[in-house]
This record gives structure tokens, C-alpha cells and sequence, in this order.
């Protein structure tokens, strides 16, 4: 049994998705429709979403962008949920650094609050790449950590969630170029994970008791609550192209 194996899978707790909706990230759709415009994407763009859960993303940019999205997602839990729900959507079992795709079949790639989840960050973003036409979109939307040097306190956590893998800017960027990107925007989005944080503590009292209902563990929220406070955690956007 792996590491990832032995903690709490965060993005499956039903508390998490309550607080979330089901995209399990800041913002909803907001960042998504966003990016979808900033990239002209036309009609019948071919899509994948990295780290796609229930396809909650897949089934918006398909019905409201009329686009050809499918997505991939290491979560048996998820998937199937996913495929209960719309069972007309293309969803695979998979991780981003081994993409179940051919090479150079996407006009555009989202990873939305998914790369810090990734094991190997540098193998899934070369697998994107991979997957990507020439000169195809990446967008990315993540937290990272405003503190660099408070991220390792984030990756004691016991818990397999976005905030552990949280890193600073410059190591985003450095990845990306390395795997052979060209930076288009990055966008301070912050406000959108405060927004998230009110509304949780407004509907369960406080972050602690957050952490208690979400996590089926034996995380210490109070040790959460203070690495993320280390790291400063932040909200990004970035739009990239394939070099």
C-alpha cells in the first residue's frame, strides 16, 4: 500500500462536496467559463479534464460551451458517482502521470485544484503536454503556497487533499517551462479560497469542526489549520501553451 493509500482522501468526503459543490474546488465554474473564453476555444473543442471527479466540469464545458470534454480520474468512489449521475459522459480511470490518451489528440487541457494533487508533478505535466496539439491550452487552477517556505509543513499532513501539495509560484513555473509551456497569464484568485473558508465556518461553526466532520482520520485540524497559515495558501489561475 502506497502513501496516497494510507490517507485520508479528502475530495471523497460528502462534507467537502457539501461545502464545494461538486466541483470540489474555489469558485465553482467561475474560473472554468474564465478560461474557456481567455483561450477562444470553438465549438466542438476536444477537452480533457485531469482529475475530473464526478464530471462535474466534463458535463458543464460539454452543455454550456458545447465542447467534446472528457475526463480522467483516479477515484473508483468518484467515478462512479460521476457515471450514475451522467452516464453519457466519457470518463476514464487514470492518473495524470500515465494520461490514458494518444498523443497530441486535445485542443486544451484543465487541471482544476488536481496538479497538487498529483504524486509526480513533473511526470503529469509532461504527460499534459503529451496529450496536447500543437500550440493547445493548459489551464490550471490550484492553490499554492504564498510562503514557499511553510509548504513542507503542509506535507506532514495526513490528509490527500490540494493543500498538500501545495508550492510556491516559482516552482509552478519552473515545471511548466521545463516541461515545454510557454506562460500565457497567471491570475491571484485568493479571494475565491477566503470566500470558500467564510462560508464553510459560517455553515459548520469553525474550521476545526470542519476538519472533525470531513476527515475519516486522525488529523489534528489544529495542526492543519496552522500549516496553512505557514504557507500563506493562495489561489491561482495560469493559462499556458504548448511550445
Amino acid at each position: 500500500m502506497d502513501a496516497m493509500d494510507q490517507t485520508c482522501k479528502l475530495y471523497e468526503s460528502s462534507t467537502m462536496r457539501d461545502a464545494t459543490g461538486p466541483t470540489i474546488r474555489p469558485g465553482g465554474f467561475t474560473l472554468t467559463d474564465r478560461a474557456f473564453v481567455a483561450c477562444e476555444f470553438r465549438a466542438g473543442a476536444k477537452i480533457l479534464d485531469v482529475g475530473c471527479g464526478s464530471g462535474a466540469t466534463v458535463s458543464h464545458l460539454n452543455r454550456t460551451h458545447n465542447a467534446k470534454a472528457v475526463g480522467v480520474d483516479p477515484s473508483d468512489f468518484l467515478l462512479q458517482l460521476g457515471r450514475a449521475q451522467h452516464p453519457e459522459l466519457e470518463l476514464a480511470r487514470g492518473v495524470g502521470e500515465a494520461l490514458p490518451f494518444a498523443a497530441a489528440v486535445m485542443d486544451g487541457v484543465f487541471a482544476e485544484c488536481t496538479l497538487s494533487l498529483m504524486q509526480d508533478l513533473k511526470q503529469t505535466l509532461r504527460e499534459i503536454h503529451r496529450v496536447l496539439r500543437s500550440d493547445g491550452w493548459f489551464v490550471a487552477n490550484d492553490v499554492y503556497a504564498r510562503n514557499p517556505a511553510g509548504a513542507a509543513a503542509l506535507q506532514c499532513l495526513s490528509v490527500s487533499s490540494c493543500l498538500r501539495g501545495a508550492i510556491g509560484k516559482d516552482d509552478i513555473l519552473q515545471l511548466l517551462q521545463q516541461s515545454g509551456f510557454v506562460l500565457v497569464s497567471w491570475e491571484d484568485h485568493t479571494d475565491l479560497l477566503k470566500q470558500l473558508m467564510v462560508q464553510t465556518i459560517m455553515q459548520h461553526g469553525s474550521m476545526t469542526e470542519f476538519w472533525l466532520k470531513s476527515s475519516a482520520c486522525t488529523m489534528d485540524p489544529v495542526l492543519a489549520q496552522t500549516a496553512m497559515k505557514q504557507a500563506k495558501m493562495g489561489y491561482y489561475q495560469l493559462i499556458a501553451r504548448k511550445n
